[in-house]
């Protein structure tokens, strides 16, 4: 790849990665408290994979381990809200079942 075709995909990765921002700010303005909203997370992995490749062609270690450590804590958000979906739906169904 060409060191333009590089700096247009760290560009998108930034991108996506400052667009989680933009997703958190308009989601709680509209609930009008603050929240973390799922495309908030799937926006921190994406731009963070993105830019974690651009970092490995850079050659940065710096950005290589910030980019690195910042998916894992992504990656375990994601498992914490799905548990926690799991468990509430669990909830609900034996809820459902005591009623019957």
């Amino acid at each position: 790849m060409t060191a333009n075709q590089w700096m247009i995909i760290g560009f998108v990765g930034q991108a996506l990665f400052g667009a989680r921002f933009l997703i958190q700010w308009i989601v709680s303005e509209k609930k009008g408290e603050s929240t973390f909203p799922l495309a908030f997370w799937y926006c921190s992995i994406g731009g963070a994979i993105v830019l974690l490749a651009y970092a490995i062609h850079r050659q940065d270690p710096v950005f290589i381990v910030g980019q690195s450590l910042g998916s894992v804590i992504y990656i375990r958000n994601l498992v914490l809200i799905d548990r926690k979906r799991k468990s509430m739906a669990s909830v609900g169904t034996d809820n459902e079942q005591m009623e019957n």
